[in-house]
């Protein structure tokens, strides 16, 4: 299908007849991938990272819309490094280090292609590339997310990349037959990414600009459409993954997207969640969350812009002030340094090459302003709006979001450095004379490192495995979010650390589909049947196994393998019988059952009388959480997570024992009788402190003996992660709880000892 190029726009004359610096892009990018894996972190760790971790080893589906073409491409990645031995965290987070590192071999290109306007000097264009792809690489966004697989957005960064090479390829391919063909594999290209994130899919906009300056007369060609359509059902089949997996039962199947024909499972993928399969259409749509409309705002439009100039703020030299906003002026002479030098490579570029020019800035214009509206959020997360009122706020930071855009201003940064490089050059008579000015280049990377690099950080891997082994064989863990379960998900289904544990996170228990899950993972084995079959989906219960391995580095000669040291006081049996029994029919009605508490209730769940109060709903997590307890509480331990206030929404609060890092329910009343029907008095391991109770030996155990800290925590000088503040502020909790146990048996050592540790990880907590 050729066509007819418009020769008065197309650029670059004699500097455009050579061809592109492939060899010289390959060891920039390689570069890069080299300064991601230095940084890389050895491990998991919070938020999401885990969650991805997990199903792209275990071939999972992580939350809607499902990710598909990311499970793909980390698990052939997973597959592909494994001979090599690294740890699976190690190879999953090399995946996103590889990506990035793809996007600014990709942007070296770019931009060597866009200085063709500026000079036909080859080294001016080279060092120009390389200058403008080292400030992309170290914004510290785009570095932070590129040594961890935290999200999934740099698969869509490196997609954005290769969009933009193969627009230049076409324009410069223009009347020299079936060009078109390239816009094709674009639009497949572009529907395959969907796959992974709608975020690259934003580019669209950005590729028509530049399609309608360079030579909009292709867009009259009938035949482009008809290719075009094929090429997106063709990208947007990956999503016939999920049905596909999720018939399976993976371990890890968040919304169960599954169809019971092929056909309504297409009509979905096509519709976009519109109609066809249900379930695939709800995960597609993503309608277990709840997408705000555009308007009312959640937060002003203003608040929402300096949200993102925060995050701009951060992107070049991060480590100063850290996350202390009082300090935050330290940045702002070099956040303007780059600033500057965005706005003139962008002035510079629109002077040179209009074309590319229009494309950039629609590119950046729609990955932030853009998505600043488009997102809608509340007021971020250390944004001071005057207000404290609970959900006003961001959970966390959403910088994220916003990495395109992060990478896209570094290298028009690159492009002013290098017309102040060809300036100071010109006055002084040579490029090499003036090339002392490139290191302002090098400030992002010595101003980020301390804060973008991960590699000393083993905190959520360990977090994970402490607070799973707090917990007896066969115990049921209440969870209230991300990270206090995404990790425990990593450390059974990678690391398979304590699967006997069942994880129940309440929030996913208001879906019909996760307590269908739950049952049936719970469900006792019968004769013939084995977890161990396919350790990648669910069976049957999984057994308690008193070894497990420890993974202290990435190389596989210093793993650590051995017994749990776990005390236990009674014979491990396995469970008679699920979590719970009710049937699908059942679970399907709880889940439209919401009851007005128009009084108070006691409700007996085994021995324990949930307290539940008047003038709120009994939703249906609730509802299932009691019946959780009710049916399991006498086979099987049940916990609550320190974090949020499950226990306390069931009303079973006071009957609440601390053991580590999590809490076990007493079925029974603790003011009269211990766990093993002993009264609880002062020389009973149980002890009454600060108002709530603790199993004195058992959490000295754990957290003496058992637990695992390999990060040289809590003598950090920063926290990294405000929004995970907590992390710390758990242990400490738990050692200023052995501390008051130790001063009522006034036992001065201990006392000492563990007020000692408390006021160490608390200290951090305030960092």
């Amino acid at each position: 299908m050729p066509t007819t190029p418009n020769t008065a726009t197309t650029p670059h004359g004699i500097a455009d007849a050579e061809h592109p610096p492939y060899l010289w892009a390959l060891g920039v990018g390689l570069l890069v991938f080299a300064l991601y894996t230095i940084t890389l972190a050895p491990t998991t760790q919070f938020w999401d990272t885990s969650e991805y971790i997990a199903t792209a080893h275990i071939l999972g589906i992580p939350h809607p819309p499902g990710n598909p073409l990311f499970v793909l491409l980390a698990r052939s990645w997973d597959i592909l490094l494994s001979p090599l031995q690294l740890s699976t965290a190690v190879r999953i987070n090399l995946f996103s280090a590889f990506m990035s590192a793809s996007a600014h071999t990709l942007w070296f290109l770019v931009v060597h292609h866009v200085l063709g306007s500026f000079s036909d000097k080859r080294v001016f264009r080279l060092t120009g590339a390389l200058v403008a792809v080292l400030l992309s690489a170290t914004a510290f966004t785009v570095w932070n997310q590129s040594n961890v697989n935290e999200k999934v957005y740099t698969v869509s960064l490196a997609t954005i990349a290769l969009l933009s090479w193969l627009l230049f390829r076409w324009e410069k391919r223009l009347g020299q037959g079936k060009d078109d063909n390239l816009l094709v594999l674009m639009v497949f290209i572009l529907a395959l990414s969907v796959g992974n994130h709608l975020m690259a899919f934003l580019a669209a906009p950005a590729m028509l600009v530049f399609v309608l300056v360079i030579h909009p007369k292709a867009l009259l060609n009938w035949r482009l459409y008809v290719a075009g359509l094929i090429a997106g059902v063709l990208g947007l089949s990956v999503h016939l993954f999920l049905p596909l997996r999720a018939a399976l039962d993976p371990l890890i199947n968040e919304a169960d997207p599954t169809c019971e024909t092929f056909g309504s499972a297409v009509v979905s993928i096509i519709t976009w969640g519109k109609a066809g399969c249900v379930a695939l259409s709800d995960a597609l749509s993503r309608s277990q969350y709840d997408k705000p409309p555009l308007l009312p705002r959640l937060a002003p439009l203003t608040s929402q812009l300096v949200n993102y100039l925060q995050y701009f703020d951060w992107q070049w030299s991060r480590s100063l002030a850290g996350s202390n906003v009082l300090l935050a002026p330290v940045r702002l002479p070099f956040t303007m340094v780059f600033t500057g030098l965005g706005l003139w490579g962008a002035i510079e570029h629109h002077k040179r090459d209009r074309p590319s020019f229009f494309y950039v800035l629609a590119l950046f214009s729609t990955l932030s302003i853009g998505l600043v509206w488009y997102l809608n959020f509340k007021y971020g997360y250390s944004i001071d709006a005057g207000t404290n009122q609970p959900g006003t706020h961001e959970v966390r930071e959403r910088d994220y979001f916003f990495i395109v855009s992060f990478s896209v201003w570094g290298l028009w940064a690159g492009l002013g450095v290098a017309v102040l490089w060809e300036q100071v050059a010109g006055r002084l008579g040579s490029l090499a004379k003036g090339a002392p000015v490139l290191a302002i280049a090098l400030l992002p990377l010595a101003l980020n490192w301390s804060w973008a690099t991960r590699s000393y950080d083993w905190s959520t891997r360990d977090w994970a495995y402490n607070l799973l082994m707090s917990v007896e064989p066969y115990g049921i863990l209440f969870t209230n979010g991300d990270n206090d379960t995404f990790p425990l998900w990593y450390a059974q289904e990678v690391e398979g650390v304590r699967r006997d544990v069942t994880v129940i996170v309440t929030s996913y228990l208001n879906t019909p589909w996760y307590a269908r899950q739950l049952r049936d993972l719970t469900t006792p084995c019968i004769s013939g049947q084995s977890p161990d079959r396919d350790p990648t989906r669910v069976i049957c219960q999984r057994p308690y196994d008193a070894s497990t391995r420890a993974v202290y580095t990435m190389t596989p000669d210093q793993l650590t393998e051995g017994q749990i040291a776990l005390p236990l006081d009674r014979p491990v049996l396995p469970p008679n019988r699920p979590i719970f029994d009710l049937d699908d029919a059942t679970i399907e009605g709880v889940m439209s059952s919401y009851i007005m508490m128009d009084e108070a209730q006691a409700v007996a769940v085994g021995n324990v009388q949930a307290l539940l109060p008047a003038g709120g709903y009994l939703y249906p997590w609730h509802q299932l959480g009691l019946t959780i307890i009710n049916q399991s509480i006498a086979g099987r331990p049940i916990y609550f997570a320190s974090s949020g206030n499950a226990a306390g929404e069931l009303g079973v609060q006071p009957y609440l024992v601390r053991q580590g890092l999590a809490f076990k329910l007493n079925n029974g009343d603790l003011n009269t009788t211990a766990p093993d029907g002993t009264v609880a008095i002062i020389d009973t391991p149980i002890r009454r402190v600060t108002g709530s109770w603790v199993d004195v030996p058992r959490t000295e155990h754990l957290m003496e003996e058992v637990f695992v800290n390999r990060s040289d925590l809590p003598n950090w000088d920063h926290w990294p992660d405000h929004s995970t503040i907590g992390i710390p502020s758990y242990y400490s909790w738990s050692y200023y709880a052995l501390a008051q146990a130790a001063a009522q048996a006034n036992d001065d050592v201990r006392l000492e000892k563990f007020r000692e540790m408390a006021d160490s990880w608390s200290a951090l907590a305030r960092r």
